[in-house]
């Protein structure tokens, strides 16, 4: 971002579709001013474009051939309001505890377009998925199969059932989020038999109904070919259910991992083509093996709720640190930081910001964004070339943070979860109210 030209344009394909710069500088989402928000509702505050999630929900179901083969990843961020947007354009949901499901339940979500996983679920879980009637489990261990068996046979219940199973691919993509490489701890083994042997126990249990496998490449995956690959060894094992054990499955779950643009040098994914792409080769691998070719389902989280939602900050100290003797840093510290977004920290992500509430002048120098918290890893921007003139007072906003942000604050330093509000039309409505000190002494025995 050489320029401060650069640096006020706010690259689209980042930003929420309907945030709009106007004439005065402000940024609107929504038509609703960004500074106006973070006014009304105090800073840090998500701000989630209701239309542009609801979208992206049509824009996957399209691409997949239905709403029904879109199942939003809940982990991405769920609260009621999110769960019951998903519900009305048709989607299914995917969750992976007993507090998702409370959630999605107490949302009014149909229980039978849930889609349960997890590596450790207990027999309180497992109750409640079959009691509530969710459409799949997904099994992760020869114990859970057997446990969920027993489950589903206490309450006179036959449970539709996934093995989930590791290809042996790992997608290009960061080490602590790539899931399907064989030493980690999900599914069954492809490659030792274990994933063959758990589908013959699956189908010979008498309280489970092996309807399919579910298998996951990893996250932030722009192109098709790590699915197809994955698919094509995952449709070899469908094969040998077929001729082993007289079973024609009719589903398989690809799971999620379908990337997004961060920052402005970052290409946004093309989902229609990336579907295009891997249904027809699945086709294809299925003629292949002489098999129908089943159902394709896909767990989209980050690619439906990243872009809706950007988190805005107050400015407040900044200054000037020496990195050698001729060269400083303008370190420019915000009023939240890594309790509302850990991923910088932990996984080195990177983020688009701009001043929303004014267009800025300053010369470009070296910055850093930081959180206020007692931690010198609290960087929500490493480094970056900005305006000099962002100054105390300034509202900034980070993009693309409706994904694992919110899911993965916390209260480290006692700082209280943020508010999340969605925007429609020109008017805001509060989704989540910003946690109290009051709510963090509440819990104190």
């Amino acid at each position: 971002m050489a320029t401060v030209e650069n640096f006020n344009e706010r690259p689209a394909h980042v930003w929420p579709r309907d945030a709009v710069r106007q004439e005065d500088g402000v940024v609107t989402v929504a038509g609703v001013p960004l500074p106006d928000l973070a006014e009304e509702y105090g800073t840090p505050l998500f701000v989630v474009d209701e239309d542009d999630f609801r979208s992206r929900c049509r824009d996957m179901a399209t691409a997949f051939g239905g709403p029904g083969n879109v199942h939003y990843a809940s982990k991405a961020f769920l609260t009621k309001t999110i769960a019951r947007w998903v519900d009305e354009e048709g989607l299914a949901l995917d969750i992976a505890s007993i507090n998702e499901l409370g959630i999605a339940l107490a949302a009014g979500f149909p229980a039978s377009r849930i889609t349960a996983h997890g590596n450790n679920k207990g027999v309180d879980f497992l109750r409640a998925l079959v009691q509530n009637g969710v459409g799949h489990v997904v099994l992760d261990s020869a114990q859970e199969l057997e446990l969920l068996d027993y489950v589903a046979a206490g309450e006179g219940k036959i449970q539709d059932v996934l093995i989930r199973v590791k290809p042996g691919i790992e997608a290009h993509t960061h080490e602590f989020i790539a899931t399907s490489h064989e030493d980690q701890k999900f599914g069954f083994s492809l490659a030792s038999g274990s994933a063959f042997q758990a589908a013959k126990a699956a189908n010979n249990a008498e309280n489970l109904n092996l309807v399919g496998l579910h298998c996951h490449v990893g996250s932030q995956v722009f192109d098709a070919e790590g699915f197809k690959l994955a698919a094509e060894r995952v449709l070899g094992l469908y094969s040998q259910i077929h001729s082993e054990l007289g079973v024609a499955l009719p589903e398989l779950d690809l799971g999620g991992g379908y990337g997004i643009a961060y920052t402005a040098d970052e290409e946004p994914l093309n989902v229609a083509e990336v579907a295009s792409d891997l249904l027809t080769a699945v086709g294809k691998m299925a003629a292949e093996l002489g098999i129908d070719a089943p159902t394709v389902l896909v767990e989209p989280g980050r690619a439906i709720a990243g872009p809706s939602t950007v988190t805005i900050y107050e400015v407040g100290t900044t200054k000037d640190v020496h990195v050698d003797d001729d060269k400083t840093r303008r370190y420019i510290a915000v009023d939240g930081g890594m309790s509302d977004n850990i991923r910088p920290a932990l996984y080195g992500s990177e983020y688009d910001a701009r001043v929303v509430s004014r267009f800025a002048e300053g010369d470009p120098v070296s910055t850093r964004i930081v959180g206020s918290h007692c931690e010198s890893g609290d960087i929500l921007i490493n480094d970056e070339i900005y305006p000099s003139d962002i100054t105390s007072g300034d509202f900034l906003a980070l993009a693309a943070t409706g994904a694992y942000c919110y899911a993965m604050s916390s209260r480290y330093n006692a700082f209280t979860r943020p508010a999340v509000v969605s925007v429609r039309a020109g008017s805001s409505r509060l989704m989540l109210r910003r946690e109290t000190l009051d709510d963090i002494l509440s819990l104190e025995a």
